[in-house]
């Protein structure tokens, strides 16, 4: 049986992408860790996720996303008191 992909687990795949890409774009210096844009993009793919996961309850995963959206708002509000704009 091929299981059927619904909504929420493409809107999770879109939040892991994100993540990824932030990590990957990290690793080769496409993005900085003080970056503004490292910290959003990990963010709202930590957002995306916690969206699948209403579908699909998984607490491990959620309080990971829960601490991965902190550390994503933590960058972000240190970006905006060094910059004073995001």
């Amino acid at each position: 049986m091929i299981p059927v992909m619904t909504l929420p687990d493409l809107i999770g795949l879109l939040g892991v992408a994100c993540v990824l890409f932030a990590y990957w774009a990290l690793q080769t210096e496409r993005l900085a860790s003080e970056d503004w844009r490292f910290s959003a993009v990990n963010g709202i793919g930590a957002v995306l996720i916690m969206v699948s996961l209403f579908h699909t309850f998984n607490l491990a995963s959620f309080v990971i996303e829960i601490v991965w959206l902190a550390i994503s708002l933590y960058g972000l509000w240190k970006a905006w008191r060094k910059t004073g704009n995001i």
